[in-house]
Order: C-alpha cells, then sequence, then structure tokens
C-alpha cells in the first residue's frame, strides 16, 4: 500500500502541512544525541580546561536557541510558541550524552525542536572540542513525543 507524504501535493511538490483545522494540545518531544569524545578530551572537559572554556554551558545555551529556530532552519516546519526547552548533559566514560526536551501548547509536534536543540548542541560540543580531538563523531535520535488535551 502506498503512503502518501504529508509534505508533498497531488503533484510532487513540497509544501507546509495546513494545521489550522487542528486543535491546540499539549505537546512534548525528547530527543537524544551522544558524542563520543577521546579520554584526554573528557578529562580536560571535566576539569573545565578546554581551550574555548565551559563547554558545557555554551553547548545548552546553543541548543535552547537552537530550538528556538528550528523553523528558520528547518524549511517546512512550522514555527512553534515554546513554552519549555530543556538540555541535559551527562558524562559518560566514552563521550556526553545530550538530552532535549521541548514543550509546547499547540496545533502540531515539536520533535522538529527537540531534535534540532540535541543537535545543535552536540555540534557546538564539536566546534569547542575540535582543537584538542580529531576522533569526534555524534549521533542524534528522537527518544519520545507525546500530546495529550491542551493544559490550562
Amino acid at each position: 500500500m502506498a503512503r502518501t507524504l504529508s509534505h508533498l501535493d497531488a503533484s510532487g511538490n513540497a509544501r507546509m502541512v495546513g494545521v489550522g483545522h487542528k486543535p491546540d494540545v499539549a505537546r512534548i518531544a525528547e530527543a537524544r544525541a551522544s558524542i563520543k569524545l577521546a579520554p584526554a578530551t573528557l578529562r580536560l572537559l571535566k576539569k573545565n580546561a578546554l581551550p574555548k572554556g565551559d563547554v558545557l554551558t555554551v553547548a545548552k545555551i546553543a541548543g535552547i536557541q537552537a530550538a528556538k529556530q528550528t523553523s528558520a532552519l528547518i524549511p517546512l516546519c512550522h514555527p512553534l510558541p515554546l513554552h519549555h526547552i530543556d538540555l541535559r548533559f551527562t558524562v559518560r566514560r566514552d563521550g556526553i550524552e545530550i538530552r532535549a526536551t521541548a514543550e509546547t501548547i499547540g496545533k502540531t509536534g515539536v520533535e522538529m525542536e527537540a531534535l534540532t536543540a540535541a543537535s545543535v548542541a552536540a555540534l557546538t560540543l564539536y566546534d569547542m572540542c575540535k582543537a584538542v580531538d580529531k576522533t569526534m563523531r555524534f549521533e542524534v535520535a528522537l527518544v519520545s513525543k507525546k500530546k495529550g488535551p491542551a493544559r490550562a
């Protein structure tokens, strides 16, 4: 069975999906990014001794800013009023895990905002550590997305 893609019209042209008819609903999404770092890089990070400074704080701010700019970065995303964005970092034995959560009350989901926040936080960590670590790599995934009745 062929499935139609919501971002394509009947002629196959890209389009923004119409959501005006949908009710406002509480929505939350969580994304995860993990970045692998060399042991020496992790030691420097834990001591806050990397050349570019406090990388986790800068990455958190970058992720929040990115979530707020998702519709400007991803062409067919709707601009959303974000009610909450949170980024949490866990230092692991081989790198950093980033958890990004985005929340809104609206007509469409916030998974792209969560994914953008996690991605840009990982890119910021990469940028701030690249002077001392040429082996870094990262991956990003959606963990969950939920919707429920609009909250008061």
